[in-house]
């Protein structure tokens, strides 16, 4: 029988990796009946977790590097505490390093490595693939393993943790589709990113199966600037269903919409990735194709550890299961 992991509890139990990991480091901050149910599923499946990782005893501190385009985006703070629950289990130390698209990628990435990291998590999923491609060959030569959260590697031998992009997009168009909308935008960005290029690939699969026009209207994930190009987008277009790559820019748009008199969802249907807070701010509540983030966190830092104790690993690129969540903005 293959051996108990953190995932399979979780799986049996029917709580997130957060709840599991919260039973095992911080029980009093689980209701008792959802700890004995986990405890249960421990018992039964005989998982044992390594608390600290082989190797600890015989260094001081271990270095994670973590690479974001911009903390302060919701998805990417959610991300940040799978990562940080399964680090504090190891008693790693997290280090946060900023990379924009107009950073000197290539001086940046040696003065990470010159912070002596151990092991890099890269969330940056704004950056085009030859850049990604770059910043990963300098970690190789510096030995340091890197595991990609929620960005779609260029190769199959990048270790990865991700949702299938082109499969969620396709869904969730299917899914406007089938509420009879017959002129759908999906709202992108103008800079071009593997993960949004997937997007694309599913909503595009499914418009031209159904015989319905593409219409992909590029902006920016800068709510000041998207809601600018939003405020003329309805003197020439017609639209009665919209999904945004991101939430903020599903919400943007939504809010411009009903101030061009639109009603929501019955003028306009509107959907949004990543299922945020946002999703749950908007009014009215808006449809989401759930992203599993924290628990892309989790699972990237758990494969990190792996990689770094040296580890045999069999499966280095996991897929996560991923949901829509429908809520007023859509019938």
């Amino acid at each position: 029988m293959a051996q108990a992991t953190i995932y399979s509890v979780a799986l049996a139990a029917g709580v997130s990796l957060a709840t599991v990991s919260r039973v095992l480091n911080n029980p009093e901050k689980v209701k008792k009946s959802t700890r004995e149910r986990v405890l249960k599923v421990i018992n039964e499946l005989g998982y044992r977790p390594n608390v600290i990782a082989r190797g600890l005893a015989s260094r001081k501190t271990t270095n994670v590097g973590v690479v974001v385009s911009d903390i302060t985006r919701a998805s990417v703070a959610e991300m940040l505490g799978g990562i940080s629950d399964i680090a504090n289990n190891y008693q790693y130390s997290i280090k946060i390093f900023v990379i924009r698209e107009e950073t000197d990628i290539i001086d940046t990435t040696h003065k990470i490595v010159s912070e002596q990291v151990d092991g890099i998590l890269f969330l940056n999923d704004e950056l085009a693939e030859q850049k990604v491609q770059d910043v990963k060959n300098i970690f190789d030569q510096n030995n340091i393993p890197v595991v990609f959260a929620n960005v779609i590697a260029s190769n199959d031998e990048s270790p990865q943790v991700s949702i299938d992009y082109e499969k969620a997009g396709y869904e969730l168009t299917k899914t406007l589709i089938d509420d009879n909308r017959k002129n759908i935008f999906l709202l992108s960005t103008a800079r071009k990113y593997k993960v949004n290029d997937l997007k694309e690939a599913g909503y595009t699969k499914a418009i031209k199966e159904a015989g319905l026009p593409v219409k992909i209207f590029r902006t920016s994930g800068d709510t000041d600037i998207n809601s600018q190009h939003f405020s003329s987008f309805f003197k020439d277009k017609i639209v009665d269903a919209a999904i945004g790559v991101r939430d903020s820019i599903a919400v943007s748009f939504m809010n411009i919409a009903i101030k061009n008199g639109r009603k929501i969802p019955e003028n306009i249907a509107v959907a949004g990735f990543q299922n945020t807070k946002y999703a749950l701010l908007s009014r009215p509540l808006m449809t989401s194709l759930d992203i599993p983030v924290y628990d892309i966190g989790a699972v990237s830092m758990r494969l990190l550890t792996k990689l770094m104790n040296k580890e045999n690993v069999e499966n280095i690129q996991i897929s996560l299961p991923h949901f829509i969540v429908k809520r007023e903005s859509t019938r």
